[in-house]
């Protein structure tokens, strides 16, 4: 995919959504790694250096796993919708692992237990409401790696932004830890959309402003937002882990390119890391921002090209506020 937007909010949208697929796919190879078996930095590419043992190897270079395809079922429902409607997003989920719906090539090639265990449940007629697994120890990172589509389509407040980055997260991942983690990722990808000079701390505040009225629970709130977080961050699936680990490479970068290089740099869950970090940093430095080589060389651009235009055109010619 190789076409320009002149147009500044055009740029921005693109880059958030083809910069969390770019994300994604070039850390499909590097998946499962400690950092110390992975390449050096510089050489992470779609195609990882020769004697590299890759994970999913018979997975073409450019192909996005689950978290893209999970992103674009989101996108996908949002707009066929025109709201978040749970059922007919948790339809588009089961589509995917039992029919490959968004998945390149239609092969579905990695899936997460939580996520696995919560749609066999919505196979089972349970409510999108309550599919998603609620314990403590069942927060991973399934809802926080798909939740930007949200941000690129969503033109209200932050309240309801806040509403539906939880609400969102009910068919996978049911404890509220997982829910405001997708809040606050939601609250920072706006932020950063409308160039705030410190988008992280904006979106904490908005958050922690809208908790009262919203009844969020304050340890847990105190938990998502603690900084000893960025202590802790080595790119495991732990929601927490990803979030803060993506924040520490959006922050520390200069370009696309360095960000989704230093996530996948953690190891662990580096497919998901670099697309949560990608999606910011498309969103902050633009389509125009992601290398070009990665761009084209992303695969199923029959599936995300038609999202994307439609993304687009509910834009028209408008800057952003």
């Amino acid at each position: 995919m190789t076409a320009n937007y002149p147009n500044a909010i055009h740029d921005r949208l693109a880059g958030g959504l083809i910069g969390l697929l770019v994300g994604d796919a070039l850390g499909v190879p590097y998946e499962f790694h400690k950092p110390s078996a992975l390449p050096p930095t510089e050489s992470i590419e779609f195609r990882p250096p020769p004697g590299f043992a890759r994970s999913h190897a018979g997975v073409p270079p450019g192909t996005w796993s689950d978290d893209g395809a999970h992103a674009l079922i989101l996108l996908d429902s949002l707009l066929q919708r025109q709201s978040l409607d749970l059922q007919h997003f948790a339809g588009g989920l089961q589509r995917w692992l039992y029919s490959g719906f968004c998945a390149v090539n239609g092969s579905v090639f990695d899936i997460g237990i939580q996520t696995s265990t919560a749609i066999n449940r919505l196979k089972a007629h349970v409510p999108p409401e309550r599919s998603g697994p609620d314990g403590e120890h069942q927060n991973g990172n399934g809802s926080l790696m798909r939740v930007l589509p949200l941000v690129l389509w969503h033109k209200g407040s932050d309240e309801e932004l806040v509403v539906l980055a939880m609400r969102q997260s009910l068919p996978t991942h049911g404890h509220v830890r997982a829910q405001l983690a997708c809040a606050m990722y939601c609250l920072w990808a706006r932020a950063i959309l409308k160039e705030f000079a410190e988008p992280w701390l904006d979106a904490e505040a908005r958050l922690c402003n809208l908790a009262s009225r919203l009844g969020l629970p304050d340890m847990e709130l105190e938990r998502v937002l603690d900084p000893g977080n960025a202590q802790a961050a080595y790119g495991s699936g732990y929601v927490l882990d990803t979030l803060w680990s993506a924040k520490s490479a959006v922050e520390n970068a200069r370009s696309y390119q360095d960000c989704v290089r230093s996530a996948i740099a953690l190891g662990h869950d580096t497919d998901t890391t670099a697309a949560v970090a990608g999606g910011i940093a498309g969103l902050k430095y633009g389509f125009g921002g992601i290398p070009d080589r990665w761009r084209s060389g992303l695969r199923g651009e029959a599936i995300y090209r038609p999202l994307l235009d439609a993304l687009l055109a509910g834009y028209g010619d408008c800057e952003a506020e």
